[in-house]
């Protein structure tokens, strides 16, 4: 295999052929750019979830409420929360345009409240906004990771927090926040995860089961009800 020079990368040629560079590449249903800015992979998340809520729209009229939340909760919410933790500190603009998606899809479930603002839509329906999924499924990998320190390249990166004199926060449960210079180092697990579980309630963490901790974590992240 030998390489030639296109601008500041090299590309390979293997048989005689030169294999090109793509900006993007699909893995596990995750399409990532080479500055994992994410924005390919929210727009096209984007447009199976406006896909999906069109079609749900169209059988609204023939479905009961109940009928219509779990088919939205099937087949978007589902969407919205697949490898949602990467998602974790991306820009204002693709978190936009996931939840007004997922705003879109209420109006189409709550067809006779369409009236209500977007939170209180969500409310009804017990789902959590977009970028509370993204905290809800960092804070529940958190807690399973430090419940049975598996797996471990997992735990490896979480440090409990001992700060070099007694105070009231060595009694919070918090893990250590390495610093980041960058918002693209912030985005790491090892960063997002002890953010994430430091902004938990005591009493939250310390709850005895993985059920009983989500229940929680849902009431807490959960708009006004």
């Amino acid at each position: 295999m030998v390489k030639i020079s296109l601008g500041i990368y090299w590309s390979p040629i293997i048989a005689g052929t030169p294999v090109p560079f793509s900006d993007t590449i699909k893995t596990l249903r995750v399409k990532l750019d080479q500055n994992l800015t994410l924005n390919k992979h929210v727009s096209s998340l984007s447009r199976s979830i406006h896909f999906y809520t069109r079609a749900l729209r169209n059988i609204r009229p023939a479905l009961t409420e109940s009928m219509a939340a779990s088919l939205g909760a099937s087949l978007v919410q589902s969407r919205l929360d697949y490898a949602n933790s990467i998602m974790y500190g991306m820009s204002a603009s693709n978190m936009h345009k996931l939840q007004s998606a997922q705003n879109s899809l209420t109006r189409v479930v709550l067809l006779f409240l369409r009236h209500l603002s977007a939170s209180e839509r969500l409310s009804y329906l017990h789902w959590l906004p977009v970028h509370y999924q993204i905290q809800f499924k960092i804070a529940t990998l958190t807690y399973k990771t430090l419940a049975t320190c598996q797996p471990s390249y997992r735990h490896n990166l979480l440090q409990v927090y001992q700060p070099s004199r007694a105070l009231r926060s060595s009694t919070q449960q918090l893990l250590h926040v390495p610093y980041m210079s960058t918002d693209f180092g912030r985005r790491a697990f090892s960063y997002s995860s002890p953010a994430t579980w430091n902004s938990i309630l005591i009493s939250i963490k310390n709850c005895s089961s993985l059920y009983s901790f989500k229940r929680h974590l849902v009431l807490l992240y959960s708009p006004a009800y």
